[in-house]
C-alpha cells in the first residue's frame, strides 16, 4: 500500500514483525487445520500468549503488553494480512479484556488477566440472544441475586469462542422491569454446573471460527464475578462498542489491500482470448476504482485510529468508519470475484475464500443498518 501512513509511532511499528512472523508461520499453516476442526487449536493460543501477542493493550502489571491501541491495530492488521480467518484472537483481547482491564475491581484484575493474557483462559463474550438478536435491552438471560451468588438462567448465540472458552463475560437481566438500566455484565466460568454448550453453529463463512450456542441453567456465581455496577451494563457496552467497530473497519481496510494486490497478480497472469484479463481495458478501469476505494478507506481508517489513541472517536465516528469501510470492502471483493472467473468461486482460492469469509462484517458489531441509524441520529 503506497498510502503514507503516520499514525503508528515507531514502538507500535516494533511490534510489526513479531505480529507478522506468528501469523505467517504459526497460523497461517494451521488455517486448513482449524477449518476442519471447527476451531483455533489452544497450542496456538499458549503460543500467542509467550509472543506477547494477546491483550496487548493491558497493563504490564496484570500479565498484558502494556501498550494502547495502536498496538492491537498492528496485530490485528497483520493477521488479516496473512489472511487468517475466525481464530478469535482480538475478541478475546481487544474487546473483553478491555472491559475487565477497566471495570474489574483489583482483584478480579490480578485474578482473571494474567492468565487470559497468556492464552491459557479463553474468553468469550455473550450478548446475542436466539429472540432478540443484539438488542441488549430486549435481554432476557437473568442473574437474580440470591445471597452472595447470582442465579442465571437464559441462553446465547452466535457466541465467538463458544467451544473453546473457558470463562464468559455475559450480558444479563439484573432488573427485568428496567429495560436497559436492568443489565448488568457477570463473568461466567465455564466450569460452573448448570452450563452448557450447544451445537457447533455452521456458517457459510469462517468455518474456522469457533462459533455456539450457550446454556445456562440455575448456574450458580459469586457475587464477586459481577464486573462493574449492578444495572450498568448497558452504558458500559456503548462505551466499548466504538473499538469494537473501528476494529471490524481497520480489518476491512486490510482485507481490500491485500485482496487487491492477489486479483492484480492474477489477472496479469490468466489467459483469456490470446492474451491476459489484465489486457482488457475494463479489468484496468474496476481496478483502478478498486484502488481508489482502498486509499480512501485506508485514510478514513488511519484517521479514526489516530482519534481513538486520544480518546476522542465518537459513536458517530466509529459507525461511520464500519458501514463505508464494510460497504466498500463487500462491493470491491464482489468486483474481484468476477475478475477470477470461476476460479473466484473457488473456496481454496483467496478471493472465493474471502466473499463468504468477510459477509459477515456487514452484521458483526452492529448491521450496517443500526450504524446508519446512529449516523442519521446526529444530522
Amino acid at each position: 500500500m503506497d498510502v503514507i501512513r503516520n499514525v503508528f509511532r515507531e514502538d507500535h511499528e516494533m511490534l510489526r514483525p513479531t505480529a507478522r512472523r506468528f501469523f505467517e508461520r504459526e497460523c497461517a499453516p494451521r488455517q486448513a487445520e482449524w477449518d476442519q476442526a471447527g476451531r483455533t487449536d489452544r497450542e496456538t493460543w499458549l503460543k500467542a500468549g509467550r509472543e506477547g501477542l494477546l491483550c496487548v493493550s493491558v497493563p504490564a502489571e496484570y500479565g498484558g503488553g502494556g501498550g494502547d491501541f495502536g498496538h492491537s491495530a498492528i496485530v490485528m492488521e497483520e493477521m488479516h494480512r496473512a489472511g487468517i480467518s475466525g481464530a478469535g484472537f482480538s475478541i478475546h483481547s481487544d474487546i473483553i479484556a478491555p472491559y475487565i482491564a477497566r471495570l474489574g475491581t483489583e482483584a478480579q484484575k490480578h485474578r482473571w488477566l494474567p492468565s487470559i493474557c497468556a492464552g491459557e483462559t479463553i474468553m468469550a463474550v455473550g450478548i446475542t440472544e436466539p429472540g432478540c438478536g443484539s438488542d441488549v435491552k430486549a435481554c432476557r438471560t437473568t442473574a437474580v441475586r440470591d445471597g452472595d451468588e447470582y442465579v442465571i438462567n437464559g441462553s446465547k448465540t452466535f457466541i465467538s469462542n463458544g467451544l473453546n472458552c473457558d470463562m464468559i463475560m455475559l450480558v444479563t437481566k439484573t432488573d427485568q422491569s428496567a429495560g436497559a438500566k436492568g443489565v448488568s455484565l457477570i463473568m461466567v466460568e465455564a466450569d460452573r454446573p448448570g452450563f452448557r454448550r450447544g451445537r457447533k453453529l455452521e456458517k457459510i463463512g469462517q468455518p474456522g471460527a469457533d462459533t455456539a450456542e450457550l446454556f445456562f441453567d440455575n448456574v450458580r456465581v459469586p457475587v464477586e464475578n459481577l464486573l462493574g455496577e449492578e444495572n450498568m451494563g448497558f452504558s458500559y457496552l456503548m462505551q466499548e462498542l466504538p473499538q469494537e467497530r473501528l476494529l471490524i473497519a481497520l480489518y476491512s481496510a486490510i482485507a481490500i489491500e491485500r485482496l487487491l494486490q492477489v486479483t492484480v497478480d492474477y489477472v496479469k497472469d490468466r489467459k483469456a482470448f490470446g492474451g491476459t484479463v489484465w489486457d482488457f481495458q475494463n479489468t484496468k478501469f474496476k481496478l483502478a476504482d478498486i484502488k481508489a476505494q482502498a486509499v480512501a478507506v485506508r485514510t478514513m481508517v488511519d484517521y479514526y485510529i489516530g482519534e481513538h489513541m486520544k480518546r476522542r472517536l465518537t459513536v458517530q465516528e466509529a459507525a461511520i468508519a464500519k458501514l463505508f469501510a464494510t460497504e466498500t470492502m463487500g462491493k470491491c471483493i464482489d468486483e474481484m470475484v468476477q475478475m477470477h472467473g470461476g476460479y473466484g468461486y473457488m473456496r481454496d482460492y483467496a478471493i472465493g475464500r474471502a466473499f463468504t469469509d468477510y459477509r459477515v462484517s456487514r452484521i458483526a458489531g452492529g448491521a450496517s443498518e443500526v450504524m446508519r441509524d446512529l449516523i442519521a441520529r446526529k444530522l
